[in-house]
């Protein structure tokens, strides 16, 4: 409208000027230049908007705020510049409807001037988004303002002003993510096991959010921040060297740095003047700080070697090189004398941040400027006036959901920042920067890229190449031990001519005595000079705490409320605390201790077999063994006596069947066991004390109501009150002799302590006294260190060295159990014999006896079979029961050679015709003759000789 309204005035003027011939050199001049300049805006805004009609592109403002005086700003202008160059001069973007407009504002490094340049930009140029607030400090001002208008505030090189992304929804990084970076430090820590690290940061807004990440990825693998180290951008020389003197003072010799380059050259060359940049210390530099050796070059390699860094990678692509090539030749066109080489890695994230703004822009479609009034233009200030625009927010939702592969790699944001997985580890080596490994999410840290593997040689500060152990002795420092006054225990700790003895004091020398390195200690005792203590062992180690001591070498108990303060080793003593009681003998001797050694159960069951074994052979042997016959009170009085003679092998009477003696063999085997035992017990009875503690455990105390006592100066107090003791029946001691003469005369009836002190007791005083009840677990004694003190692994590691090779075993014999130690109260009993223990014997006796009789039983029915049957077959039931008896009762001596000297032979009556008198005749009649032969009746010969008595089974034929 405005190009046709000039137009029509022009039209206007020359037609004044044709119907007025020769008047027109009448006008006035000033009428004349109006005219003039009319007809030239006419013809350049038409023009324009012919030019806009050709190309058909909207042109979309974008501010761009650098400081151009230093080489950041420099160096990120050329880039951006090249990155609208190189986006639409694609052929495939030609069609494009919007044209990214870049309006730099050169502010110097004043972050008010930042300030009143994005005012500038957003209230008269009216820009859609803001490029490039280099530091932290400017960010916080320009976030604010972006949050107002709505307006993205993009930069590439600075950290967010707040901790939370979500409090700055328009302020997008396009840098490297510092919580990718930070997971990158604490794996490179983890991988060599460093388990303290101290950030040393320049003391401003850009480590807001990378401190906060760094100490969490640090916690995840298992490493404490004790501190941070702070330096101010402007602190002078005496600042900064009394900054490394306190690091100096410290054990911790790793450090992660991120600073200025200005700042940062100056401190690694105090650092080197102080010595820190030798063997034994870590220096590791955030990204930021990496980009100084191509900044400032020798002078920072001259006093940064052995450092390494951590960098995001960029992979070196055709595409990179060729666009290093033109950047190039442009910076140097533009700045002559340079020393830079190629664009740094910022300068690579402002060309992927000016080519995602151009994609964005494409995508969110052009909007005429719709700046709306603020709801405070009212206001005083020029902030207060500032107006929000619907166009900017479509670009900015439209630049969060950008994507594309840029020269960093892939261009993507979340959570308002460039997502960066992948970081490569420098470690600068003389003149040079190698690359040693590289860190991924997959991998962690690793050689390659794809794969697993160990890094690269590592150079270390000092030239050497063994990973340092991540702490050192401070200067000149002299450990200062505190020992505890103990006059009772002196086996464990004792404070003498300003030396520690004991065993306590002789484990940790020797342990700090094998260590690679020299530690220089001093004992101090905590007493008060005139042989009493300066308080509780609670006290001694809360001066750990407070920093009066180092370490705490003593008989000091780890427990959790001392932890809470100080860092324990482990334990180099067993652990526990039980109770120490007097012992008595629970056996009597008595007239019946005799019946002891057995059960009643193995009693009766003994006299039982005896019983069963002697009627077995009873029933075996009365047939045909006369020894086992005659009355029934006699045969019953054979029974008990050849069975019980067994038992002292006394038995007299002849065995003549094999089954029995089989049945006795066995029987004998089994009595000269029950034998023996009963003989190793009752000698174990009688001789052998069997000692019985007089209290078993706290709840018979406490219902008694008995006093009980405890070392003094020690934890045991609130232990025993939470065992329900009352605090009145509670009594200290502070030695071996007075626990003696407590027990002893009934004072207390019991003693509670831990088992080191007990054992040490129990050597002097083994006889009389045992430990009784379960025992409440504690952790030992260990040595006290600060919280974080390195020493406290490397004491643990050497306890467990003396533990493994004997040597601990060795000093405890040396110094705290020279006597032969007790045995154990309760393994000196002995208990009857039972039943249960000779059950296998019983059945083997028992068996063979059964087996013996069955088969005699069948043998015997053998023999006799067919006069059984014929018995069986002539008369009722009762006639098998009678043959049975007679064949099982009656004497049968077939099998046996006749006595000739009986003498009750002579005594039968030869007319009584039966057979048993006419067996006994003849055996008669034998005899006389024999012996009238034998006095010389010469010529007279015996025809028959007697058979022996007839058989069972002849009699019966007989009648």
């Amino acid at each position: 409208m405005k190009a046709g309204a000039a137009h029509h005035q022009l039209v206007l003027v020359a037609g004044a000027r044709s119907s007025s011939s020769g008047r027109a050199a009448a006008l006035p001049p000033s009428r004349l230049l109006l005219a003039v300049l009319l007809v030239c805006l006419a013809g350049a805004e038409r023009g324009e908007g012919q030019a806009a009609g050709e190309s058909g592109r909207r042109a979309v403002d974008v501010g761009v705020i650098l400081d151009r005086t230093t080489w950041l700003g420099n160096v990120s202008w050329a880039c951006m510049e090249l990155a609208l160059e190189d986006f639409y001069a694609d052929a495939a973007r030609a069609s494009y409807r919007t044209r990214l407009r870049l309006h730099l504002r050169d502010t110097g490094p004043s972050a008010v001037d930042a300030a009143s340049a994005g005012v500038d930009l957003l209230k008269n140029v009216r820009v859609q988004a803001i490029v490039g607030p280099q530091t932290s400090t400017q960010a916080k001002f320009l976030a604010e303002l972006g949050n107002k208008a709505s307006v993205p505030i993009i930069s590439f090189s600075a950290n967010s002003p707040c901790s939370s992304s979500s409090q700055t929804p328009y302020f997008i990084r396009t840098a490297w993510n510092d919580f990718s970076q930070a997971k990158a430090i604490a794996s490179l820590v983890q991988k060599f096991n460093w388990r303290e690290v101290v950030p040393v940061i320049e003391n401003d807004d850009s480590n807001t959010r990378f401190i906060p990440d760094l100490v969490d990825a640090l916690g995840h693998v298992g490493t404490r921040v004790s501190h941070k180290c702070k330096i101010h951008s402007s602190a002078g020389d005496d600042e900064i060297k009394s900054a490394i003197s306190s690091l100096k003072g410290n054990w911790t010799s790793v450090f992660v740095v991120r600073m200025s380059y200005q700042l940062a050259l100056k401190f690694f060359r105090l650092a080197k003047d102080e010595g820190m940049m030798g063997q034994g210390f870590v220096w590791i530099t955030a990204y930021g700080l990496t980009d100084i050796f191509d900044v400032v070059g020798s002078p920072a390699l001259d006093v940064m070697n052995g450092v390494v860094g951590v960098e995001p990678y960029v992979e070196d692509t055709e595409r990179l090189q060729d666009f290093k090539q033109r950047w190039q030749e442009k910076y140097k066109r533009e700045n002559p004398g340079t020393q830079l080489n190629g664009p740094i890695l910022s300068g690579l994230y402002a060309y992927d941040t000016v080519w995602a703004l151009a994609l964005a822009a494409e995508k969110a479609g052009y909007v005429n400027s719709d700046f709306m009034p603020s709801e405070t233009n009212n206001g005083s200030t020029d902030f207060d006036k500032i107006n929000t625009s619907k166009a900017t927010k479509k670009l900015h939702d439209a630049f969060l959901k950008t994507s594309f592969y840029g020269m960093t790699g892939k261009f993507h944001i979340q959570d308002w920042k460039l997502v960066s997985t992948t970081y490569k580890i420098i470690n600068v080596v003389g003149q040079d920067r190698k690359v040693v490994g590289f860190w991924t999410p997959g991998f962690n840290i690793s050689r390659n890229l794809n794969n697993k593997a160990d890094l690269y040689t590592i150079v270390w500060p000092g030239g050497s190449d063994k990973a340092p152990r991540g702490w050192l002795l401070p200067a000149n420092k002299i450990l200062k031990i505190g020992v505890p006054f103990k006059p009772g225990f002196s086996n464990f700790i004792q404070f003498e001519n300003g030396n520690a003895t004991g065993f306590c004091a002789r484990v940790f020398e020797e342990i700090i005595d094998a260590l690679p390195y020299e530690v220089p200690i001093h004992y101090e005792e905590f007493g008060d000079g005139k042989g009493e203590s300066n308080g509780t062992y609670d006290s001694l180690i809360y001066k750990v705490y407070l920093n009066e001591f180092d370490a705490v070498v003593g008989d000091v108990t780890i427990l959790a409320n001392r932890s809470l303060y100080v860092d324990f080793t482990l334990p180099y003593t067993e652990s526990g605390v039980r109770m120490l009681v007097p012992v008595r003998d629970k056996r009597q001797k008595t007239a019946w201790t005799f019946l002891k050694p057995l059960s009643a159960d193995l009693w009766l069951g003994t006299g039982a077999f005896f019983v069963f074994t002697g009627f077995i052979v009873w029933f075996i042997e009365h047939r045909t063994n006369q020894e086992f016959r005659g009355p029934p009170a006699s045969q019953i009085g054979s029974i008990f006596y050849f069975s019980f003679s067994t038992l002292v092998f006394a038995h007299r009477e002849k065995i003549v069947n094999n089954l029995s003696r089989i049945a006795v063999v066995v029987w004998l085997f089994v009595v000269l066991i029950l034998q023996q035992s009963y003989t190793a017990s009752l000698s174990s009875i009688l001789t052998v004390e069997q000692l019985q503690p007089t209290v078993t455990n706290l709840d018979e105390v406490i219902r008694r109501g008995d006093y009980v006592g405890y070392l003094n100066d020690s934890f045991l107090p609130g232990l025993l009150k939470r065992l329900k003791i009352n605090e009145s029946k509670m009594i200290p001691f502070n030695s071996p002799e007075e626990y003696n003469d407590a027990l002893s005369t009934g004072r207390v009836a019991v003693i509670v302590d831990e088992i080191p002190y007990l054992k040490l007791f129990l050597s002097k005083y083994c006889h009389n006294y045992t430990m009784v009840g379960p025992t409440y677990k504690f952790d030992g004694f260990g040595y006290a260190f600060p919280r974080g003190s390195p020493l406290t692994t490397e004491i643990s590691r050497g306890i467990l060295e003396l533990a493994s090779n004997g040597r601990m075993a060795e000093l405890e014999k040396e110094f705290l159990y020279v006597d032969t130690m007790c045995p154990d109260k309760d393994s000196q009993t002995s208990s009857s014999l039972t039943l249960h223990s000779f059950i296998g014997l019983f059945m083997i006796t028992g068996a063979s006896s059964l087996l013996a009789l069955v088969l005699h039983v069948g043998i015997t029915l053998y023999n006799n079979w067919t006069h059984f049957i014929s018995a069986c077959s002539q008369g009722p039931w009762r006639g098998p029961v009678v043959i049975l008896f007679k064949i099982f009762h009656e004497h049968d001596d077939s099998s046996n050679t006749p006595d000739k000297d009986e003498t009750g032979v002579a005594n039968v009556d030869p007319t009584v015709e039966s057979p048993w008198s006419r067996s006994n005749h003849i055996i008669e009649n034998f005899d006389s003759d024999t012996e009238t032969a034998g006095e010389g009746t010469p010529g007279r010969e015996v025809s028959n000789q007697d058979p022996g008595p007839p058989s069972f089974a002849y009699m019966h034929s007989e009648r």
